[in-house]
């Protein structure tokens, strides 16, 4: 259907002519047939797809594999059973499975021109026809927005984005009667049951709304509804005080960073660019994908800049297998090249290994069949956070490309109510794993067993705990006082963020995460001839107005090789705490609190680690692991380190991480297993710090730090009859 007819369709029903009394005349039944044709995908579209797909080998296999999808549903038969199930269960897993056979049999038929396909597509569609005004409210779980067809109203949204699809593939085919059936029973209803029935949760600027505007507003172009796709587009009040384009204006930094961290950017970058695309479609006098000066294709490269080795950063509630090859990633990396042609894109979509049947999955095929593709640029880089980008930063410093080095800092805002109590906190990644790690979120997602596929309570008394991340603990409590509602409202401050030949560098400041207490971090990526790879450099200070305690753990990965003296516990295994996260630490061997430097090296994969540490007063040193309290088993059992200093005001933790030597298994030889750095030492200065490493050789590498209010000034820090001056933040010193 040409442009024209749609925008004058729209505007007969605009006029409050519904679909039903245009088809009561057999000159409006034609006229009604002829405006059934997809809009989503034009015609031409398809048939240009089904021309030339089988010429392009990855659309070929994408269409093979979603042909042996729907086959399998086809097989299965006519199954939409009454909802009882949490996600994971079998009602919850057939109505999953059913959307996705209806947009797979929809395009299938446009591809092949199978009827089979259509009708299949079609007898699911009426008989959720028959079922779903029959529904109530879902009769599991205890989502504040329960759905009709699932334990939560999101997946409702899931079911709608991807059903409209299938139904505006195939609509054109049907009978009058059949049309009006689905539209009225199916699609109307949940687009009612969703925005009119569910106002405050439709309205609110976030994901779960992002797919809710999104199924509604494919809905109203699918049947050629202005009121349903302006109340996606602007809110049900028609404001633009929420809705779809508030959305996109409200989560997203200018740097294309998506408020709640890159798990959840990951999950809401379908309904972003899926409903982009089809605005563009149809009113490409929007310019959606211009929006905010293309923030939409900045999202699609800030959630590939924010992985490793094809894994996601666990920022926030994440799970640690999620990564590039998802759904939404493949979808957002096909409909982003689309638009922009970028051929660093093509590469992503090889290691993805496939593509989606729309001309934007063709267009990605063609790409790639081409030669065109081009490697992507894993590059250092800040996402700042905030519609402003004045909420803090999420910083990458990167060295060798893809599976080189990474050091994450999380800088970032509180991240809604998936985020952590991490502030100022870092990762660490090296050789294709992840050394410095993130425990993500405590769920099975859809493993009913566990708590039936949710969130579990360890979510909330380990894994968001301050205690659970890579950053300073407080009196043994977690930033903010563990509410992410006071957390959202105090950002973290960056102070600087410089990339140089040798030297990568963030610092940050965070104020009010504890009564008293400014907390400011400074992370560095340092090469240097004699080290084989480079080092992390970590210098935190903590200024409070009274005496507490300081606990700064380290999660680490790997097999301990060797580590500091310590009292180990042999004949019981003590609990570190009782709240905050505390009660699920093991302690499994303490250091007593003594001044100078210690040292804990371990073996991953074929590379050793060395981290040397030390603080500004006596520490002890524990050696813990996750699990404890736990009944259920519900927690990963993972080691960590934590240096304590108690009964201090001001704090300064310093350390140098090393990564060094090969391990070959197989070949059963070790070389470079020994650590290049003999020591490391802090010096304080009047207004600013020095971290000096020395190294086997007798040669220095130093790092000078100024205090945050004093970066701007001349710095002098002596020691040793050894001289350190500088201007600005930061310098370093070779000698």
């Amino acid at each position: 259907m040409t442009r024209p007819v749609l925008m004058a369709v729209l505007a007969v029903l605009a006029a409050g002519a519904p679909v039903a009394s245009i088809a009561r005349t057999p000159a409006a039944a034609a006229a009604a047939s002829a405006d059934a044709g997809p809009v989503l995908v034009s015609p031409d579209q398809w048939r240009a797809m089904a021309e030339a797909g089988d010429r392009y080998p990855m659309f070929a296999a994408e269409r093979q594999r979603v042909e042996r999808e729907v086959r399998a549903a086809m097989a299965h038969g006519i199954d939409v059973p009454q909802p009882r199930d949490l996600g994971g269960g079998v009602t919850h897993e057939r109505h999953k499975a059913n959307y996705k056979a209806i947009a797979g049999a929809g395009a299938l038929y446009r591809l092949t021109g199978d009827r089979t396909y259509a009708d299949f597509a079609r007898d699911l569609l009426l008989e959720y026809a028959r079922l779903y005004p029959t529904l109530s409210d879902h009769p599991a779980g205890n989502s504040p927005v329960r759905g009709r067809l699932f334990w939560q109203a999101l997946n409702d949204s899931v079911w709608l984005v991807y059903s409209a699809q299938g139904y505006d593939a195939i609509r054109e085919i049907l009978t009058a009667e059949q049309r009006r059936t689905i539209d009225d029973n199916v699609f109307r209803r949940m687009a009612r049951f969703l925005s009119e029935e569910n106002a405050p949760y439709f309205d609110r600027i976030h994901n779960h709304a992002t797919w809710a505007t999104a199924g509604v507003g494919m809905t109203g172009y699918v049947l050629r509804d202005p009121d349903l796709v302006d109340r996606a587009l602007n809110g049900t009040a028609h404001d633009g005080r929420a809705g779809f384009l508030r959305q996109v204006d409200e989560l997203f930094s200018p740097d294309g960073y998506y408020a709640e961290g890159p798990y959840y950017q990951r999950y809401a970058l379908a309904p972003f660019v899926i409903f982009a695309r089809a605005i563009q479609q149809n009113e490409p006098e929007r310019d959606i994908f211009g929006r905010r000066d293309g923030v939409l294709l900045k999202a699609v490269d800030g959630v590939i800049q924010s992985s490793y080795a094809g894994l996601l950063f666990p920022i926030n509630d994440a799970m640690p297998d999620k990564g590039l090859t998802s759904e939404e990633i493949v979808t957002g990396v096909s409909i982003a090249y689309a638009q922009t042609r970028d051929p660093a894109l093509l590469s992503i979509a090889q290691q993805q290994g496939r593509t989606i049947l729309t001309p934007d999955g063709l267009a990605v095929a063609q790409g790639v069949a081409n030669g065109g593709a081009r490697p992507f640029d894993f590059r250092s880089m800040q996402l700042r956070d905030g519609p402003n980008g004045d909420l803090g930063n999420l910083v990458f410093l990167r060295r060798g490309g893809a599976n080189g080095q990474a050091l994450v800092m999380k800088n970032t805002q509180q991240g809604q109510g998936h985020g952590h109590f991490d502030r100022l906190e870092w990762l660490f990644y090296d050789n294709g794993q992840a050394v410095v790690r993130d425990y993500g979120a405590a769920r099975f997602l859809n493993v009913e067993a566990k708590g039936g596929g949710g969130y579990l309570d360890e979510n909330d008394s380990w894994a968001m705990q301050t205690v659970a991340h890579n950053t300073l603990v407080v009196g043994e409590a977690s930033q903010f006082g563990g509410d992410w509602l006071v957390g959202e409202e105090h950002p973290t401050t960056p102070l600087f963020f410089e990339v140089e030949q040798g030297l990568q560098i963030s610092s940050a400041r965070l104020e009010d995460a504890y009564d008293g207490v400014v907390l400011t971090r400074t992370l560095a990526m340092v090469e240097h001839p004699e080290l084989a790879y480079p080092v992390v450099i970590d210098l935190f200070r903590a200024e409070g107005q009274t005496a507490t305690a300081y606990d700064l753990p380290l999660h680490f990965n790997g097999q301990i090789i060797s580590a500091f003296e310590a009292r180990h516990s042999v004949l019981e295994r003590p609990v570190l705490g009782t709240g905050s996260g505390y009660q699920h630490l093991w302690v499994d061997a303490v250091a007593p609190a003594a001044s100078g430097t210690r040292s804990l090296t371990w073996l991953l994969g074929s590379r050793f680690y060395t981290y040397r540490f030390g603080a500004s007063a006596p520490t002890s040193a524990l050696l813990v692991e996750s699990g404890a309290n736990d009944p259920d088993f519900n927690l990963r059992r993972e080691p960590a380190l934590i240096q304590r200093m108690q009964g201090q005001a001001d704090a300064s933790f310093f350390s140098v991480l090393e990564p060094h030597g090969v391990y070959d298994g197989t070949a059963e030889t070790v070389s470079g297993a020994t650590s290049q750095i003999r020591d490391i030492a802090r010096v304080r200065g009047d207004d600013a710090e020095v971290i000096v490493l020395t190294l086997v050789s007798g040669k220095t590498l130093a790092l000078g730090v100024a205090h945050a209010t004093s970066a701007g000034l001349a710095h002098t820090v002596t020691v040793d009859g050894q001289t350190y001056e500088w201007t600005g933040p930061y310098a370093r010193f070779d000698r």
